[in-house]
């Protein structure tokens, strides 16, 4: 099968496609993403030969739709199809590439500015709750990934975690951006869990040394450190600025109810040195109530 290829200076939206219910409902998100951004729409199935390198065509001992080609072409038509019902005035493309899925996705996020996958793909395995390709995504693509999980709500806010830490400053860009484009408040989100609790235990004598007031106050002043600038930027985008006593990952677990998407960085404040993917976001990938985009920082390797 002969990719149909965009020409290479056309904004792109991608979206990876394997056939699975989740991957399905991701070509759909995708597409409206790419409608919302007045971009072009690639779908990619990435096409790992077995190892048994069987023929390409039927097997002359089974039904005449039965190969590899008819599979992956059944495959690609109907996300292709979910895709334009979905937006039916995005260009739409395709491409099968052969070679692992996870490598594959990768080396084709270079060329978007936003890559779409479902939380869960083909082959996942019963009781987990995200699949292998969306954690991969989230920690070494080069463009932000949106991994789609929960409810979709429309209506929602977008809710960013800002924690004033340099590798999450391209979200806070990116949240403000897509607040503007999708019309919608943004709740930025400042968590800190308390101290006293944490390290000491509410009962120690020595948790009197910590001032719960000079906690709050360092809290505001690295989330109004983080939003430095990008109202400026964005005047059409009404800020809603939450400081929350709690850990971070329950807090913004708890905000996704009432969101329609949660933007947050690869990796946060107190991320161990070469770890790729932080805590808060793999939290918020396998438990936050609506979608969630990863958003790496420059730099980042």
């Amino acid at each position: 099968m002969t990719p149909a290829r965009p020409p290479d200076c056309v904004r792109l939206v991608m979206a990876g496609a394997d056939g699975s219910p989740s991957s399905l409902e991701a070509v759909e998100t995708a597409a409206h993403e790419a409608e919302l951004r007045r971009c072009a729409l690639r779908l990619v199935h990435a096409f790992f030969w077995p190892a048994m390198h069987p023929p390409p065509g039927p097997s002359p001992l089974g039904p005449p739709d039965g190969g590899l080609r008819e599979m992956v072409g059944r495959v690609v038509a109907e996300a292709v199809q979910r895709a334009r019902t979905a937006a039916p005035d995005v260009e739409t493309t395709n491409a099968v590439i052969a070679g692992e899925p996870l490598s594959v996705l990768e080396r084709q996020s270079r060329t978007a500015e936003l890559i779409v996958v479902g939380s869960r793909g083909l082959g996942g395995f019963a009781g987990l709750l995200l699949g292998s390709t969306a954690v991969h995504l989230a920690a070494h693509s080069h463009c932000p990934v949106m991994v789609v999980r929960g409810r979709k709500d429309p209506a929602g806010d977008v809710l960013l975690g800002a924690d004033g830490s340099p590798a999450g400053r391209a979200a806070v860009g990116f949240a403000f951006a897509e607040a503007s484009l999708r019309r919608a408040h943004l709740i930025a989100v400042h968590a800190w869990p308390p101290k006293t609790e944490r390290a000491l235990g509410p009962q120690d004598p020595l948790a009197s040394v910590f001032d719960e007031d000079r906690l709050h106050d360092g809290a505001a002043r690295q989330l109004s450190e983080a939003l430095a600038g990008w109202q400026e930027k964005y005047p059409d985008v009404l800020v809603h600025r939450r400081l929350v006593k709690a850990g971070p990952r329950e807090a913004l677990i708890r905000a996704s109810g009432s969101a329609q998407l949660v933007v947050v960085g690869a990796r946060g404040r107190g991320g161990v040195s070469g770890l790729l993917l932080g805590s808060v976001s793999q939290a918020l990938l396998h438990h936050a109530q609506c979608p969630v985009t990863v958003v790496r920082g420059t730099g980042e390797q």
